[in-house]
């Protein structure tokens, strides 16, 4: 065994336990979080301790395109040099021979992390954090559809075909029978997962058809982004086994729920171990209620990293699972911002406002720099709020034109992200809404061709 493979994680040795490795795929995430990078015989990367990529995959837009966002030098495309992170070692169970996936860190030719790199802004927002004493603990629920293969992209996307024969149904919130309808897609799922050395703490069928939610365990806020963003990949593979594809698209199917990616947070003092949302005598503390204002006060600053594509938008939609204000509720699933029923030692705050369809490096980010702002300016939130939010006034921007607006102006969580990140982000996704303008879509010709 090579000596870099003493290094990785015990999941991974004993995925390649009694076999010979064949290759290694070496990764990291784009701003959409697609992975980019290169696979190479395993037998080279033993020899390499990094590789290099060209920082102009920062600036590529989902469609393809490029947003002109090279700054000063020009659109040079300077090379990165990428070092894997032997933790994030993982097994690739879906290929044909035996393969590791690795997340590699971006720096530039200096040492000093490409600014623009999801993870890097992730870690940043965590280092925040740990210089005050404390360390931020996430735990993501996961929410996707399993839907018919779709070819042709004029053709509404339709459920899957369950083992029963018939299309998977919608309203069946928890219904197990629903769940056995894709049980082998979910087998594939849950044998992907062991063999990759990730603990899922759920599987649900959620209100959609064919909409199912994974949630993980609460932990470090890079691990959990890293595992969402192999999950991804592994729910992807899973449905491709049995002719179906699996969306993380905001809002895939008309008239059906969204799929958000709600976040729950609590932090942790680094000296005591104690969750600094409870005090001793387990009552709520000033930082618990600090930190739910900073997520009111902030959020609409970051919609557009957590709602990053035109379609995101129409998740947002008044009584259908999704909040459309940020007012705060304990355990109320109508508001944006939610106190579940805990103990005191895992008191959290959830936010239900990021749709699956975000980078996870990103949407956690964002979440935790609102939440930062919170604590640092002490302010208080709202009243709490009792009832039906969905009866409120929208406090969400409708679409993404608008939520960029609002987060080229917050300089305030700039400083936090890395100003040049905000820069790079805003110009590839104004980039992507004016590919987006170009497409006429079926309504404009249903409702304009001949009426206006």
């Amino acid at each position: 065994m090579s000596d870099w493979l003493t290094s990785i994680p015990d999941a991974a040795k004993s995925y390649l336990e009694g076999r010979r490795l064949d290759e290694v795929e070496c990764i990291i995430s784009d701003l959409p979080g697609i992975a980019r990078g290169k696979a190479v015989p395993a037998s080279k990367f033993a020899r390499q301790t990094q590789f290099f990529l060209p920082n102009s995959i920062f600036f590529q837009t989902i469609t393809g395109g490029w947003g002109e966002a090279a700054g000063e030098d020009g659109f040079t495309e300077p090379d990165m040099i990428l070092k894997p992170d032997l933790e994030t070692t993982t097994a690739a169970p879906w290929t044909g021979d035996w393969t590791l996936q690795v997340i590699h860190d971006a720096t530039d030719q200096d040492g000093v992390p490409i600014p623009m790199a999801p993870r890097n802004v992730l870690k940043r927002v965590v280092e925040l954090y740990r210089a005050e004493g404390w360390e931020p603990v996430v735990a993501p629920e996961m929410e996707f559809f399993l839907v018919a293969r779709n070819l042709n992209p004029a053709n509404s996307i339709e459920p899957m075909m369950g083992r029963s024969g018939r299309p998977a149904a919608a309203r069946q919130a928890y219904s197990m029978s629903a769940v056995d309808e894709y049980g082998p897609v979910i087998d594939d799922i849950y044998d992907f997962a062991e063999a990759q050395g990730f603990e899922i703490d759920g599987i649900t069928q959620e209100g959609g058809a064919g909409q199912v939610e994974i949630n993980l365990r609460h932990g470090d806020p890079v691990k959990l982004a890293d595992e969402i963003f192999y999950f991804k990949r592994l729910i992807r593979e899973a449905a491709l086994r049995h002719d179906c594809f699996a969306t993380f698209m905001a809002k895939p199917i008309e008239g059906e729920p969204g799929s958000a990616m709600h976040i729950h947070h609590s932090i942790t003092d680094i000296a005591t171990g104690q969750n600094i949302f409870s005090a001793a005598d387990g009552g709520e503390t000033s930082a618990f209620l600090h930190f739910i204002a900073g997520l009111q006060n902030h959020l609409p600053s970051v919609i557009a990293l957590l709602a990053p594509y035109v379609n995101s938008y129409r998740r947002y939609v008044k009584d259908h699972a999704a909040p459309i204000n940020l007012e705060w509720g304990r355990d109320n699933r109508t508001t944006g911002i939610r106190v579940p029923i805990s103990d005191a030692a895992s008191r959290r705050v959830e936010n239900r406002l990021a749709g699956m369809d975000c980078n996870p490096y990103l949407g956690i980010a964002a979440s935790l720099a609102c939440g930062y702002l919170g604590l640092k300016q002490a302010k208080d939130p709202t009243a709490m709020f009792k009832g039906d939010a969905y009866d409120g006034v929208e406090d969400i921007p409708r679409g993404l034109f608008s939520a960029l607006d609002l987060f080229n102006e917050a300089s305030d969580l700039h400083d936090i992200l890395h100003p040049d990140f905000a820069r790079v982000y805003g110009i590839v996704k104004a980039a992507e809404y004016d590919e987006f303008l170009q497409v006429i879509s079926p309504w404009e010709r249903e409702h304009l061709l001949l009426n206006v």
